[in-house]
């Protein structure tokens, strides 16, 4: 007996005339944590920015970084060292909830085809026991990816892309402010 075919999800099926814009992408650098790491902060996929440059929020647009600095009372870090420098100091880990998917470059409303990240093996090396996903789309994908396995709820913070527009800096910074908290003097 043959074993019956799992029918794909209508999510996940590309339009034909969407398949030449489309291409399966994995993901190319690791997430930054340590033994220390208390808190988990997930992306969606890296952006097409961000995989030129082989790191996270790497579009001069997204306010990622400016926030968690506002957060952190930490200088803006410029280069890569400093910014796993900054993320380590203060327990903060970054991955994504994707390790690989169907994109059409950095649009997070075109994925399709999601590989989630193995989040378990992070949590295994460091003391995580918060996990907050930037913005809506890293939200619903880790719910319905990675939830279950990790076992851990995610919050939703608004997102640092600059397509959330209705969101100044200095509101971003307050929102995430408020849904991380600022419990210790050397962690957010």
């Amino acid at each position: 007996m043959k074993p019956k075919r799992k029918k794909p999800d209508p999510a996940d099926v590309i339009p034909e005339e969407d398949k030449l814009r489309y291409q399966h992408v994995k993901h190319t650098f690791e997430p930054v944590y340590d033994q220390n790491s208390e808190l988990l902060i997930l992306g969606t996929f890296p952006s097409v920015k961000s995989r030129e440059q082989n790191f996270y929020y790497g579009h001069p647009q997204n306010r990622f970084w400016k926030v968690l600095a506002r957060l952190t009372e930490e200088k803006l870090p410029e280069t890569i060292e400093e910014k796993k420098a900054m993320l380590l100091k203060h327990h903060i880990a970054v991955w994504d909830v994707i390790a690989g998917c169907d994109i059409i470059g950095s649009s997070d409303s075109s994925i399709k085809n999601v590989v989630p990240a193995d989040i378990p093996r992070v949590l295994k090396g460091s003391r995580i026991t918060r996990i907050f996903a930037n913005g809506d789309k890293a939200h619903r994908l880790y719910q319905k990816h990675c939830e279950e396995a990790v076992g851990i709820k995610a919050v939703k913070l608004p997102s640092s892309s600059p397509a959330n527009a209705v969101f100044t800096l200095d509101r971003l910074t307050d929102a995430w402010r408020e849904l991380i908290g600022t419990e210790k003097s050397d962690g957010i």
